[in-house]
């Protein structure tokens, strides 16, 4: 068995249920006396939004990879980020790292790809809406990324940051993402939405989508027990 790594805390309520979804998943897939042998390296998430604020890619790399370090000197062969937006720097994490790093962005552009999905619509931080990292392989690959409109996208990143980063999920504040998936299914002629942040699973659970969603988290979570549950 592969030992797994994750750099949690970006953002905490996420990182809770990769755990979760990673210790039950493995048992499911290995047997009842089995829980996968794991190490968290809890980084701030505000941190690494407040680099990517300033496009400081230098630091954030650097933080990053000290936290990618620990998890290698603890014995990780395996590593993961448990969220999308600091994936902006992910190339160079991997060039740098001991092992290898699995992409939540290659994991879902595959995810598309066995759906034949061929136009999608794209909810995150405003980092991964704005800039091209998740977008480039999809849009490699064929698709069309269609993101908010730019009121939009500054309402989205907003409650990301002030409210779901915190575990503050509202009712207001689902009616209004789901206003601007609908919207962008209607006008904007998307065939799936991909919920772009580890955080946006929690917001919409129990939601019913008038279209496909994409859950990354869960995606992400589906190609880690492929690679840590592989006895061979």
């Amino acid at each position: 068995m592969k030992k797994l790594g994750l750099i949690g805390g970006i953002g905490p309520e996420s990182t809770l249920l990769y755990y979760k979804k990673l210790v039950y998943g493995a048992n499911n897939r290995i047997g009842s006396q089995f829980y996968p042998n794991l190490t968290v390296e809890s980084l701030n998430v505000f941190d690494i939004l407040r680099l990517c604020e300033d496009k400081d890619y230098t630091k954030l790399t650097t933080y990053l990879m000290h936290g990618v370090n620990n998890l290698i000197a603890a014995g990780a062969d395996v590593i993961a980020l448990t969220g999308n937006t600091p994936h902006i720097v992910f190339d160079d994490l991997q060039k740098q790292s001991d092992v290898p790093l699995i992409s939540i962005v290659e994991a879902t552009c595959d995810e598309v790809k066995r759906q034949n999905i061929t136009k999608v619509g794209l909810l995150g931080t405003r980092f991964t809406m704005e800039a091209d990292f998740f977008k480039k392989p999809l849009i490699a690959n064929g698709m069309s990324v269609i993101t908010p409109q730019p009121k939009e996208i500054d309402y989205i990143a907003n409650k990301i940051d002030s409210e779901l980063e915190k575990g503050i999920f509202s009712q207001n504040t689902l009616s209004e993402f789901i206003s601007i998936i609908s919207r962008m299914r209607d006008s904007d002629g998307i065939e799936a939405i991909i919920l772009g942040c580890t955080e946006l699973p929690l917001l919409f659970k129990n939601t019913e989508f008038t279209i496909k969603s994409l859950d990354t988290m869960e995606i992400h979570i589906n190609a880690l027990l492929n690679i840590i549950c592989d006895q061979n």
